[in-house]
Formats: C-alpha cells, structure tokens, sequence
C-alpha cells in the first residue's frame, strides 16, 4: 500500500506505547484511525491528543481477550467508517517472571488471552472482512524479538510471542494461496519504552494470583524495567510499521542489531547444539528444601 490518504486503520492497545505511536503516526499520513483499547480513560485522552493535531477517530472500549469485543469493533468501525485497510493487532501484556513450573495458571491464561487469542480474535473478524471488500490492505501483528529468541523465567510471555510470528506467517501463505490483495507483517521489536512493566494494572481479577518471590524473578524484573526505560521511542518503531506497510515487507525488526542473536539462535538449531544462555549469578535458581 502506497497511498494511506483517508484509509482506516484499526489499532487495539492504541491508548499507550507503541499503539498509540502507530494510531498517531497513521493519522499524519491522513488515515481515519480507530483506537481500540481495554483502558477507558487513557483511550480518551489519546483520541483527544490525536484531534487535537486535526485526526478523524473513533475510540471503541475493546478486551481483545473477548471475541465479542473484537467483533463489536468490527461493527463500530464499517458503521462509522464503512471499511477497514489496515488491522494492527498489537495489544499485549507482560506476564510475570518465574520459573515454567511456578507459573500460576492464571498467568498463563492472562498472557495467553490477551497476546495470542487477541491476534486470533483480530484475524478471524477482520480478515473476512477485509477480503470481501477485495482492496488493499494490510494486518500486522505484534509480536517480539521475544518471538525468535527464549530467555528463562518469562515462558508464558515468550510462547504467545512465538505463536504469533507463527500464526502470521501461516496467514501470510494462506493469503497468496487465495490471491488476495492483503499483505501481512509481523512486527519484532526489543525494548521499547512503554508501559509494559506496569501491564497488571489491566490484569482482570478472575486471573490474579500470588507469585513466587525468587531471587532470579526478581533480579530480571529489575533488569528489565532498566532496559525498558532506556528502549528505543515507540515513534521509531511506528515509522518501521509504515516503511513495512509501504514495501510490502513481512518481517519488522526494529532492532536491526539484534539479528546477530536471532542468527546464533539459528545456527545453533541447524547445528543441533543445545541452547545455551548464560546466567548471571544472581539469576540462578537455589533448590527448596
């Protein structure tokens, strides 16, 4: 797609982060945008900021967890707009760190409903959707470099991300299977500064659940939220998506310097090593008991 004047795009998690990055960036090349996203308030206040530099919006309160809420999107966008030509599923939350084995539950099913049933719910309203308007579009789904490379302690995290490059590249085929003229990417960052460290301020209560308290959790925790703060802008990672959409290409790393990891990680399957990670000190797990 070259042309984005006056198309519509959907964004979920659009009130923060990179969502509200890609919904702003969107709307300086003249696109309608529609914000979806769980918070209510941070959703109304970035459709104001997105008014106030002149955009066309629409804001529709949506738990991407629940189909009918994605569906209900859907319908709240042909009403107001009456087409859709770029889906961006992106909203996603950050789980918990633990060991595999010390996961509650209830984390998995947070983690999961929210970063691999959103994109599925995304993909099985619009996709139709879109085809049958038998134009130009574009999905692009939020992944991670957490999609390519694992690290311990955020398995359920690491798993829906790498469900989603998955699940994007079967799409990505399907699409060319039937002829259509909608193109797919699957977005990669590393860390980029947003709230995801905060992500359970939207933890529903159903799915709240006490954690462990080990060492290690807690010593990556802290390392993480450094990396984070200190993360690339989410404008930067808007623009990648638009140079993707515009180029027709599939895979978005906007951390170009990190390939170098995904290449070892590659090498070493091909290779059939084993995977090696190393451990700081403080990361290792002493055994109860």
């Amino acid at each position: 797609m070259k042309d984005l004047t006056q198309r519509v795009a959907v964004v979920t998690g659009a009130a923060s982060g990179i969502g509200y990055a890609l919904a702003e960036r969107f709307a300086d090349e003249g696109m309608r945008v529609v914000l979806a996203d769980v918070e209510d308030q941070a959703l109304a206040r970035a459709s104001e900021s997105l008014k106030a530099r002149g955009a066309t919006t629409l804001t529709v309160r949506t738990d991407v967890s629940q189909a009918r809420d994605v569906e209900a999107l859907a319908e709240a966008t042909l009403a107001r707009f009456g087409a859709v030509h770029v889906l961006c599923n992106n909203a996603g939350v950050g789980g918990d760190a633990a060991p595999t084995w010390e996961q509650p539950l209830e984390t998995w099913r947070w983690v999961l409903e929210v970063n691999f049933w959103g994109v599925v719910h995304g993909v099985r309203t619009f996709v139709p959707i879109m085809l049958r308007q038998d134009t130009e579009g574009h999905i692009v789904n939020t992944a991670s470099l957490a999609g390519h490379l694992s690290m311990p302690l955020l398995s359920p995290y690491h798993a829906t991300k790498f469900a989603v490059v998955s699940l994007t590249e079967s799409l990505h085929y399907e699409l060319a299977l039937a002829n259509a003229k909608l193109r797919t990417s699957v977005l990669c960052p590393g860390f980029v500064r947003t709230n995801i460290m905060d992500s359970a301020r939207n933890r529903p209560e159903h799915l709240r659940a006490a954690l462990p308290t080990a060492e290690a959790s807690q010593a990556l925790l802290g390392a993480f939220q450094s990396v984070v703060a200190a993360g690339i802008p989410p404008s930067v990672v808007a623009e990648r998506v638009l140079e993707a959409i515009r180029e027709d290409r599939f895979y978005v790393f906007p951390h170009p310097e990190m390939l170098m990891a995904v290449r070892a990680r590659m090498e070493t399957l091909l290779a059939q090593r084993n995977p090696v990670f190393v451990f700081p000190e403080e990361m290792r797990l002493q055994p109860k008991g």
